[in-house]
């Protein structure tokens, strides 16, 4: 990006969120995470984080959400700074599927995922007005919100085992994905970050979730997706373990190329900082299964807490080392 400063974003901008980074790093206790990450995505991209596992993929993608905290270098995500405005970029953020953090609940069915995040929807992101409808209204809202969701993520609910009954861990790989990409557009967000995106795919199914994720960014929505082998058409960031390393991915259409330098181990970033308050294995803000008091508290807040002090709970980072991963 060489001396490109960090960009603003206006009102008139779409709907999805510009991601401007600059010389973006993380460090944990065993050294770099990720180092000079610089790129500029427009709204509506599709973002590919590819390289190989532990080399700070998940980490960066979990960094441009506000969920954990870098220590150098700038980025703006939605013309909202990080790492100050950590829990703003939470607020117009989401997560779709990220392993340790906030994975789906294999007892849950459908239905009972869907239903609890249109529930935490309308609690803590609706307006005052909104919570004062009849009931019968804000169940049609919901059922209404619902099911945009499920059709923006092509998840076919009549073509389950059981329908909406059917319980996560009957689900096929794409479909659990696909469930996962649902559960995060009910909140609209302006930015959809996705881990793990092509693992365990076949290459039929590998094609299905990149027609997805291009539909999403069609539609307004900036993507980030994390992924073993990024495809030709996307911004390529490129993360790669060992010592340093360098790269300058391939971009296409408008735009820019970006280079990526990252040195990790598979579990630096344990005690970097947490994605969310008091939410354990599961951030309150991209909660798929029961809420706590903790979580509804962390879903609720305000722009007072918009401080990098809210992120330095240990919860779902431990959760993500525990799974070795990074």
């Amino acid at each position: 990006m060489g001396g490109e400063s960090v960009g603003t974003e206006t009102e008139e901008q779409p709907h999805g969120a510009t991601v401007v980074v600059d010389g973006f790093g993380l460090k944990g206790p065993r050294g770099w995470v990720f180092r000079q990450v610089s790129f500029r995505a427009e709204p509506g991209a599709l973002v590919a984080v590819e390289g190989p596992s532990g080399s700070g993929r998940t980490c960066l993608l979990l960094a441009l959400t506000g969920r954990m905290k870098a220590e150098e270098g700038h980025a703006e995500v939605g013309g909202l700074p990080l790492p100050r405005k950590m829990a703003a970029v939470r607020r117009i953020s989401a997560l779709g599927q990220v392993p340790g953090v906030n994975e789906l609940d294999p007892a849950f069915t459908v239905a009972e995922h869907l239903r609890e995040r249109a529930l935490l929807q309308r609690r803590y992101d609706g307006s005052v007005r909104a919570l004062l409808r009849r009931p019968a209204e804000r169940a049609a809202a919901a059922r209404a919100r619902i099911d945009e969701a499920v059709k923006a993520a092509g998840l076919d609910l009549d073509a389950l085992p059981k329908g909406e009954r059917t319980s996560v861990r009957d689900l096929e790989r794409l479909e659990a994905l696909r469930l996962s990409i649902a559960l995060a557009l009910m909140g609209r967000p302006r930015l959809l970050a996705v881990d793990d995106t092509d693992l365990k795919l076949s290459d039929a199914d590998r094609a299905e979730a990149w027609a997805l994720l291009r539909s999403l960014a069609a539609a307004g929505t900036t993507v980030l997706a994390v992924c073993s082998e990024a495809p030709e058409d996307a911004l390529r960031i490129t993360t790669l373990s060992g010592e340093t390393g360098e790269t300058t991915p391939r971009a296409s259409g408008t735009q820019a190329p970006a280079t990526t330098e990252a040195t990790t181990t598979e579990t630096a970033a344990a005690k970097t900082a947490a994605p969310e308050p008091g939410a354990g294995a599961r951030p309150a803000a991209d909660t798929t299964t029961g809420a706590t008091d903790a979580d509804r508290a962390a879903v609720g807040e305000t722009a007072a807490d918009d401080t990098t002090d809210a992120t330095t709970e240990e919860g779902a980072a431990d959760a993500l080392a525990e799974t070795g991963r990074a």
